[in-house]
C-alpha cells in the first residue's frame, strides 16, 4: 500500500484552501463514487474550518446517485445555479475527474487541485495544479478515506457509509478494478458504516420502465468472438447504460461489452472488459477516434459522440460503430 512518503499529503491541500472560497466539482452526471468522494472531502475540510460547495454539470441519475443525496442530506448544485456566484479567483477541487478530461465542464473558477483515480492519458492537454493526487485505484472514495485515516480523523457514520457505498459501486462489489488499497479501506470503513443505509441504497434501484432498456439491449445484441455490442434506441440514464453493459458482460460468450444509447445531444457509450489483453479505456478511445471521445479504466470506460457527427454517420450508423469496435479489437467483421 502507498504511504505518505510516496503520495501527496492532504495537509498541503488543506493549507492551500484556507482563506479561499472553495468548490468541489465532480465529473458531469455524477455517480456514487463521485458523490461519496465529494461529500467525504467536503466534510473533511469542515474539520479545519473550510466551507465548500459541491457542484456538477448534467443531471443526477435517478438510481443510486439520487438516493445518496436524499439519504445523507448531501447538497449538490448544478453549474447553472452558480453562474452569478462563482468568481474566477475561487478555488475548484476536481474530484473523480480531471480538468480537460472530456467529462467535466470548465467552470469559471480556478481548478487548483485534482483528486482522481482515472489515468491521465485521456486528458486532452497538460494541466498544472497546486495539488494533485491521481492514483489508479478501484474508486476515488478510497483516496478520500485515506485522507481521514492519515489525519487520524474518524469519519461520521454517514460519511463512512457514503464512501463505502461509492467504493462498492465503482468496483462492482469488489469484483472490478479493485486494488489492495480498496480492500484495506473497506476493512477500515466497514465497522464505521450504517448497514441499514447500505441496504436501503442497494435495494429497489431499478424502476419498472427501465426494464425497457434491458429488452432493447437484448433485441439488438450482436456477438463477434468475445465482443458483445448492442444499442438502446432511446434516452436512458448513464447508470442504466452502465448496468446494461455489466449485464451483457455476464453472458458466458462475452468478455468485452459495448452498449450505447440515444441522447438528445448524441450517443452515450459504456464499455466493459474482463480480458487482461483488452483495456476498455484504450479500446473506447481507439474505436471513437475522429468521431467522438472516450476513455476510462482497464475494465470500464465511457464515451460520447456529438449529434452532428452521428448525423454524418448516415443510415447505417450502427453498422459503422460495430465495425469500428471490431477493428479496434483486431477481430474479423
Amino acid at each position: 500500500m502507498n504511504t505518505l512518503n510516496d503520495r501527496p499529503d492532504v495537509r498541503e491541500l488543506i493549507e492551500i484552501c484556507k482563506g479561499h472560497k472553495v468548490y468541489i466539482q465532480t465529473h458531469n452526471i455524477p455517480d456514487p463514487d463521485a458523490i461519496g468522494s465529494a461529500f467525504g472531502l467536503q466534510q473533511l475540510l469542515l474539520e479545519f474550518g473550510i466551507k465548500s460547495t459541491i457542484c456538477y454539470d448534467g443531471e443526477i441519475d435517478k438510481f443510486s446517485a439520487s438516493k445518496m443525496l436524499d439519504l445523507f442530506g448531501i447538497e449538490m448544485f448544478p453549474d447553472e445555479e452558480l453562474v452569478d456566484e462563482m468568481r474566477e479567483e475561487d478555488y475548484i477541487i476536481c474530484v473523480d475527474s480531471q480538468k480537460k478530461a472530456g467529462n467535466i465542464t470548465d467552470l469559471k473558477g480556478n481548478e487548483i487541485a485534482a483528486v482522481d483515480h482515472h489515468p491521465t492519458m485521456y486528458v486532452s492537454e497538460n494541466v498544472e495544479y497546486m495539488y494533485k493526487d491521481i492514483r489508479l485505484l478501484g474508486a476515488c472514495c478510497t483516496i478520500i478515506t485515506e485522507y481521514y485515516r492519515d489525519l487520524s480523523i474518524t469519519p461520521s457514520q454517514d460519511v463512512a457509509t457514503a464512501l463505502l457505498y461509492g467504493i462498492k459501486m465503482d468496483t462492482l462489489q469488489f469484483s472490478r478494478g479493485v486494488t489492495e488499497e480498496d480492500i484495506m479501506i473497506f476493512a477500515y470503513l466497514n465497522p464505521l458504516m450504517d448497514a441499514d443505509k447500505i441496504k436501503v441504497l442497494e435495494m429497489n434501484s431499478i424502476e419498472y420502465d427501465d426494464l425497457k432498456a434491458y429488452g432493447a439491449a437484448i433485441r439488438n445484441i450482436q456477438v463477434f468472438s468475445y465482443l458483445g455490442i448492442t444499442y438502446i434506441p432511446f434516452d436512458c440514464p448513464d447508470a442504466m447504460v452502465a448496468i446494461v453493459a455489466d449485464f451483457i458482460l455476464s453472458l458466458i460468450e462475452v468478455e468485452v461489452s459495448v452498449v450505447y444509447c440515444e441522447r438528445p445531444d448524441g450517443l452515450k457509450f459504456s464499455v466493459r472488459s474482463e480480458r487482461n489483453d483488452v483495456n476498455a479505456g484504450e479500446l473506447t478511445a481507439k474505436a471513437l477516434e475522429g468521431i467522438g471521445n472516450g476513455g476510462g479504466h482497464a475494465s470500464m470506460a465511457g464515451g460520447r459522440i456529438a449529434q452532428n457527427v452521428v448525423d454524418e454517420l448516415g443510415e447505417f450508423r450502427n453498422n459503422v460503430l460495430t465495425e469500428r469496435f471490431i477493428r479496434a479489437l483486431g477481430l474479423k467483421f
